[in-house]
Order: C-alpha cells, then sequence, then structure tokens
C-alpha cells in the first residue's frame, strides 16, 4: 500500500514543471562551487568532480527508490546502451566546448549561441525519438530562446567565427546529450519513471566516471590525485551535481527534452535576480526584454504542454 501512494503522489502531468526548475536551481548552486574548484584542480579536474564525487549520491538515489517502490532494478535492452553512450559522451563534449569557451574574449557570445539548445534539442527529438513538437510549442521554444540571446547579445558585443562556432557546437552536444538520456530512459520500457529516470542517471554517471578517470589517468594523473585531495568540496559539487540530474532525468521521463531544456532557461532568471538584488545591478532596457520573452515564452510552453 505504501509503495502505491509513493507512486500516486509522484503521478502528475504537471511535475516535470517542478522537476525542471529545481533541477535548474541546483545546477545554479553547483555551478558556483565547480567555479572555485577550478583554480586547484584545473578545468579538467573541477569537471571530473561533478561525475565522480555525484556517483556516490546517485547511487543513493537509487537504493532510496528500489526501498521506497519496491520495484526490481531493470533488465536494459541493447538499445539502452547506445542512447546512454550518445548521453554521456556528448553531454562531456559539451563540458569541455563550454570550458574552452570561457577562455575566449568573446564568452558572451558564446554563451548566447550555448542557450539555443532548446531549439536544436527540438530538431534532434523530433529525428532521433520522434518527439513532434507542436507549432505553440515550437513558437514558445523560439520566444524564450529569442530572450536569452537578446539578454547575452548586448551593444557593442564584437562577434567571431571561433565564438560562433564553440556556441552552436556546444549547445548542440547539450541537445544531444538530453535527447540520449531520455532516449534511455525510455528504452528501458518501465511502468515505474522513477526507477527508470534514477537507474539511467546512475549507469550514465558510472559510464562518464570510467571514460574521464581512464582519460585523467593517460594524460595527467596527478589531477586524480588533487581530486582526491580536495574531496570536502568536492563532495559538495558532487552532491549538487548529481541532486540536480536526478531531477533533469525525471522531467526527461515526463516531457521532451526541448521541452525540458527550454523551461530550464528560468536557470537565467535567476542570474539576473542575484546580480539585481544581491549585487544592485541595475537591468537595462534590452534585458529587460528578454526577461520578458523568457518569461513569455517559458508561460507559453507550460500552459500547451
Amino acid at each position: 500500500m505504501t509503495n502505491c501512494k509513493v507512486l500516486i503522489m509522484l503521478d502528475s502531468p504537471w511535475l516535470w514543471v517542478v522537476f525542471t526548475i529545481i533541477a535548474a536551481a541546483a545546477q545554479t548552486l553547483r555551478n558556483a562551487t565547480q567555479r572555485g574548484l577550478t583554480a586547484t584542480l584545473g578545468t579538467a579536474g573541477a569537471t571530473h568532480v561533478r561525475f565522480l564525487f555525484g556517483l556516490p549520491f546517485a547511487l543513493l538515489f537509487l537504493v532510496v527508490v528500489l526501498v521506497a517502490t519496491g520495484a526490481a532494478l531493470p533488465n536494459p535492452p541493447a538499445t539502452f546502451w547506445l542512447w546512454i553512450l550518445q548521453g554521456a559522451i556528448a553531454q562531456i563534449a559539451a563540458t569541455a566546448l563550454m570550458l574552452a569557451a570561457m577562455n575566449d574574449r568573446s564568452f558572451v557570445v558564446v554563451y548566447a549561441y550555448i542557450k539555443t539548445e532548446p531549439v536544436q534539442a527540438a530538431l534532434f527529438g523530433l529525428v532521433f525519438l520522434g518527439d513532434v513538437i507542436s507549432l505553440p510549442m515550437a513558437a514558445a521554444i523560439l520566444i524564450a530562446t529569442t530572450g536569452v540571446v537578446l539578454m547575452a547579445l548586448k551593444p557593442g558585443t564584437s562577434l567571431d567565427v571561433r565564438a560562433t562556432l564553440l556556441g552552436i557546437a556546444a549547445g548542440a552536444m547539450f541537445a544531444l546529450s538530453a535527447v540520449g538520456y531520455r532516449g534511455a530512459i525510455l528504452n528501458l520500457g518501465l511502468p515505474n519513471y522513477l526507477m527508470a529516470a534514477t537507474y539511467t542517471l546512475f549507469v550514465g554517471l558510472v559510464v562518464q566516471c570510467v571514460l574521464l578517470s581512464g582519460w585523467l589517468w593517460l594524460r595527467d594523473p596527478k589531477v586524480l590525485g588533487a581530486i582526491m585531495r580536495h574531496w570536502r568540496p568536492s563532495m559538495l559539487a558532487g552532491f549538487l551535481g548529481a541532486f540536480a540530474s536526478q531531477f533533469w532525468f525525471l522531467a526527461f521521463a515526463l516531457a521532451t527534452a526541448a521541452s525540458v531544456r527550454t523551461l530550464a532557461l528560468v536557470e537565467v532568471l535567476f542570474a539576473q535576480a542575484i546580480s539585481t538584488f544581491a549585487f544592485k545591478q541595475t537591468t537595462t532596457p534590452r534585458e529587460a526584454l528578454g526577461i520578458a520573452l523568457i518569461v513569455i515564452g517559458v508561460a507559453a510552453l507550460v500552459w500547451v504542454h
């Protein structure tokens, strides 16, 4: 009876919205934590922290779901592993491209193109998963994405080919990662989406830990030692990363990758709110218009979904 109550409470057509907002907030905190680790561990080490120290928490989440729902571990088909590899490798590539962009003088431009991810996720989702996007949903995605680009591309911002290619490539990899993980979740064919999402997260982190640990062992084994020495702050970053990913995956189990990644643009609003209220930075008319477009696009998406 208890297991049935747990599943009923987690069965709502609006839950993907709640899951996405929680994930976006947790990711904002994780990014702040990882940024502090970059100075001591380097970009590769700080990136690996989110996977390596996130894995124990993903295992804990899986155990909790097993106990709470009484479900058994899935027996994944062969196609599941193909989707997992796509999601894991694309996410690593996207992170690498994003970190490369941080060293570029035109990072603001790159960031704008990275946030074209929802549009690319809509295309990839349609091609690979058959996720149909209605015209109202497509319009909402374009409106919200335009708002982000408008906020990022400020007057006087220099444009260059390298920045454009980095941004579009990173956005494409993030989109492919989202589609890959959603494909893995759906390929499990489980009626219990909670188990499907949690199991996929755990397996995905295992794959990423193996790949990145092997790469660092061959390229720069000292980084692995530095990560272990800084395990305390790394543990917090790992927890926040796993916590955010858990809710991303729950959202992917219930909605298209394009819908989830469009709603995730509220992260931009969180950052703008922090700069306005915490640092007393004024909002320009261009930023205000961008915020309005994001709010309109996200609200329309949720309404028509």
